[in-house]
């Protein structure tokens, strides 16, 4: 990558942060990650004409943009990792979905895994490739990706496969994926809820109650 690209990348985002900001940035992350300081709007702001720059310059440099940037010290450069990725998710395709799950793994926690779930979910474009495995993969958070694949995918989601993957992992204790079961679920059942209201009834004693409750939030009571 361009030297230049991340000297001015660094310079607008320094532009941008909020002094003082960055102590209570981190703090809400558990102290696990360095902070510039600089809010989502901010960021997303200064950095939008670089990363428009890079479109059409291919899969391979895209990739080696955002492992670059994924091992800058403070978050907000895993942030603009994952701009940059959903901004030109065309360019991606499934075969380099296991790039994507391998940054999944590294510095890993909720709100980057969330957000290269989303990416993950325009490439597949209501396919399935490699979930299987995901759902089995050693790494929790991989196993989160694969519950989340199909948010937002309304009466394209394929309900079996839904339910199946809830009930295979639906003994774990792990409250990141309790809670994807339970996200999973609710976010379908804006689309079907008698289905979503059914299912978590009858698999009620093998679903966490952490992910029941998540699971109907929003139902009415029957």
């Amino acid at each position: 990558m361009n030297p230049q690209f991340h000297a001015d990348l660094d310079t607008v985002l320094a532009s941008a942060a909020t002094p003082g900001r960055a102590s209570a940035m981190r703090a809400y992350m558990r102290d696990q990650f360095d902070f510039l300081g600089v809010g989502t709007p901010q960021r997303r702001l200064a950095a939008k004409p670089f990363l428009k720059r890079l479109k059409g310059s291919g899969a391979d440099n895209l990739l080696l943009c955002a492992s670059e940037l994924w091992e800058r010290p403070q978050r907000e450069y895993q942030y603009v990792a994952i701009d940059l990725l959903a901004m030109h998710s065309k360019e991606l395709n499934l075969a380099h979905i296991p790039e994507l799950l391998r940054l999944a793994q590294n510095k890993s926690w909720w709100d980057t895994v969330d957000a290269l779930a989303s990416v993950i979910s325009d490439i597949l474009h209501y396919r399935h490739d490699g979930m299987d495995q995901a759902l089995s993969h050693d790494n929790m958070w991989v196993r989160r990706i694969a519950l989340l694949h199909q948010l937002g995918w309304r009466d394209k989601v394929d309900v079996d496969r839904l339910f199946r993957y809830c009930l295979a992992l639906a003994h774990e204790k792990e409250f990141f994926i309790q809670k994807a079961i339970g996200w999973a679920l609710r976010d379908y059942a804006r689309h079907d809820p008698e289905a979503v209201r059914a299912f978590t009834q009858k698999e009620k004693h093998r679903l966490s109650a952490l992910s029941y409750r998540e699971a109907n939030k929003h139902l009415a009571t029957p």
